[in-house]
């Protein structure tokens, strides 16, 4: 029995009333995926410190090119959702068969989706930016950036249908390494490119973008090595990427496609965000994207315990015990909301000089501090939301986060910022505010759909 097989045969099988036992199962899973978003994230905010030192415009230049670029791939959520938790559940209900054709059919699906958004991004790259509310100079300094990052999609899209398939399976070590190693290597060949050492040309932020591209390309082909292997549980051969499967295709879109639409209107609605911030100038619009940065370390801990949640629940569900999914999930919540009010701790006591290690701007330290304090007092509740989130999404029930995360981006971030830049005119204050009131209402909304206890009873 391979080391996923077993995780899964083991997480089915521990009493609900084993504290000991629920909390090796729980790390077990949520270790490795710590571990990798942490790591990953770390080589992210690195890069950012490297771009920083660049100026404000080439912060700006990849910052507005971000939210394009989030946007151009929320097509692959359904993709991604629906394939988690089939084969969480079959994986668990010992149904090889299903999780392996899930798994082609995400393959098969992803590759084709991918050529059409890579097409769409490089073609549209100088439009993209000057619809986020770009300059003609931000413009001109991140267009090539833009065109290298949107054309990376098509590698970083593969890489993550195949990680979502391990991780519904049980293994979040193998996507650990993998994903690790790539950051390690981005981080080393940006620095290489982004300066010019070592003989390598100098080439600010489009050297970053070079890095990136090649790292997931390499990347995406270690994961197909992987796949095509055999030595893990779930397995893809050339029956399960050959044909179509209409019946395990509407399986998945049916519970992938409101996870879509949630990362949709998400996108949208931080890109509306985003223009809002850009009519406050260039200097928000850099420690902004700053701030979105740093706390993206926030959101690491709250994405590896939300894989864990959605896939104990998924495996416990397959056999029929929704007792212990329940009892998994606010364990990991518990030890979630530990680690986000550390974090959130830091933010508050440390926010100056953590923006200082992004950036020597007086100014951009002034209003960067201030969004990061104000983001702080909401850690425990994004956890909370991703967590209860991560566990609604692996019982299938996907519609309410996605009801939620519409009322929570676009009747409170995206109104209350307007409100509060345009109408009141708090600035930099009024655009975290409303951040924060998102995250906290967002988070009571999914908590109470947990509690109801519905998500127990539903098949997929």
């Amino acid at each position: 029995m391979s080391a996923d097989a077993a995780i899964s045969s083991e997480s089915a099988s521990i009493n609900p009333q084993d504290d000991k036992a629920v909390r090796r199962m729980i790390f077990k899973l949520a270790g490795p995926s710590l571990m990798e978003m942490l790591l990953m994230n770390a080589t992210q905010m690195v890069m950012m410190i490297l771009v920083g030192h660049l100026g404000a415009v080439a912060v700006a230049a990849v910052g507005l090119t971000s939210q394009p670029y989030s946007l151009l791939t929320v097509l692959f959520a359904a993709l991604n959702s629906g394939t988690t938790v089939i084969v969480a559940r079959s994986t668990g209900a010992g149904k090889m068969g299903d999780a392996n054709l899930a798994a082609g059919q995400s393959l098969m699906l992803g590759t084709v989706l991918s050529v059409l958004i890579v097409s769409i991004g490089v073609t549209f790259a100088e439009s993209l930016l000057q619809l986020m509310g770009a300059s003609d100079e931000v413009v001109q300094v991140g267009l090539t950036y833009a065109k290298i990052m949107f054309f990376s999609i098509g590698f970083s899209s593969i890489s993550s249908a195949l990680s979502a398939i391990l991780r519904g399976s049980g293994d979040t070590r193998t996507p650990m390494i993998i994903n690790v190693l790539a950051g390690c290597m981005n981080v080393t060949l940006g620095f290489l490119l982004i300066y010019g050492h070592l003989d390598f040309p100098q080439m600010g932020i489009t050297g970053a973008a070079i890095a990136t591209l090649v790292v997931q390309f390499g990347a995406m082909i270690c994961f197909i090595v992987v796949m095509f292997s055999g030595r893990f549980t779930v397995r893809i051969g050339w029956s399960e990427i050959s044909r179509l499967d209409q019946v395990m295709v509407s399986r998945m879109l049916r519970i992938g496609i409101p996870s879509s639409l949630e990362q949709l209107i998400m996108r949208l609605g931080i890109m509306t965000f985003v223009k809002i911030c850009a009519g406050l100038g260039t200097v928000a619009i850099a420690a902004s994207q700053i701030v979105t940065s740093i706390i993206g370390i926030s959101f690491m801990p709250g994405a590896a315990f939300a894989i864990a949640a959605s896939t104990l629940v998924g495996q416990t569900l397959g056999v029929s015990k929704p007792d212990l999914a329940e009892r998994y999930v606010w364990q990991v919540r518990k030890y979630g909301m530990m680690v986000a009010g550390f974090m959130g701790a830091l933010f508050i006591l440390f926010a100056p000089h953590i923006l200082r290690l992004y950036t020597n701007d007086e100014t951009i330290i002034r209003e960067g501090a201030w969004a990061l304090r104000i983001v702080g007092f909401i850690q425990v509740s994004q956890i909370s939301q991703f967590v209860l989130g991560g566990a609604l999404r692996g019982a299938g029930d996907t519609r309410y986060p996605l009801y939620s995360t519409f009322i929570g981006v676009w009747g409170i971030r995206v109104v209350l910022s307007y409100l509060f830049v345009y109408v009141f005119h708090w600035g930099m204050i009024g655009l975290w505010t409303a951040v924060a009131s998102d995250q906290f209402l967002r988070s009571n909304l999914i908590y109470l759909r947990f509690k109801r206890g519905a998500w127990k009873h539903l098949k997929i």
